[in-house]
């Protein structure tokens, strides 16, 4: 009988600990709607290494992929070496579309598509089956720099994926279940440069294997 009244206790005293340590937990993450859920490709500033595939619409022998060389000059048929460091996506566009027309063809229809970022990269990390640091190619999500790591391994929880974005000064944490984002629950986010994913440890999946 003297056991009763602590054992009544517990529970309220753990319920208000673990309220608290929820409350604290999501105070850590950032508004997920804060992330990037448009092609990021058109504000991107063209740098050297970069590789472009370049279309001319019904020209094909002008449309080929074209590698940034350290210089930041591309090589191009007819129109010879163009500076591009430094142009946006859309920028460079115009100005192929300008040098063609003014001598070679009329109203020249020009798409620039950004195959490899190189001087950009992300950082995968925790329980995939190879973390690493990775080149975004084109426009990376999230769920595309998940299966460049190989996926992940039995002990990933899906649902405790968090990126780590540096704003500024500021380091900023989402937490993101793939779950919900491949039952399209959830938008795919867009990764920037410098982005680092980890996917945590299921707890509960540890403890089985190790039983």
């Amino acid at each position: 009988a003297a056991l009763l009244p602590a054992c009544s206790t517990s529970p309220s005293v753990e319920s208000t600990s673990t309220t608290s340590s929820a409350a604290n937990s999501t105070n850590v993450f950032s508004n997920i709607s804060e992330l990037d859920y448009n092609a990021p490709q058109q504000d991107y500033k063209i740098g050297s290494n970069d590789l472009l595939d370049i279309k001319v619409f019904q020209a094909p022998e002008l449309s080929q992929p074209a590698r940034v060389d350290p210089r930041g000059n591309i090589s191009l048929p007819l129109i010879g070496t163009v500076r591009v460091e430094g142009l946006s996506q859309g920028q460079l566009e115009k100005q192929l579309a300008q040098k063609l027309g003014a001598t070679y063809l009329q109203d020249p229809q020009v798409t620039v598509f950004i195959q490899e970022f190189t001087a950009q990269r992300v950082t995968v990390e925790g329980e995939v089956k190879t973390a690493g640091v990775f080149p975004i190619k084109g426009d990376m999500t999230l769920v595309q720099a998940i299966a460049l790591s190989g996926g992940l391994n039995s002990l990933a929880d899906p649902s405790k994926t968090v990126l780590f974005r540096k704003q500024g000064n500021t380091l900023k944490a989402y937490n993101l279940d793939l779950n919900a984002i491949r039952d399209g629950k959830l938008r795919d986010p867009y990764l920037r440069n410098d982005d680092r994913v980890i996917v945590h440890r299921s707890d509960a999946r540890f403890w089985l294997r190790e039983v």
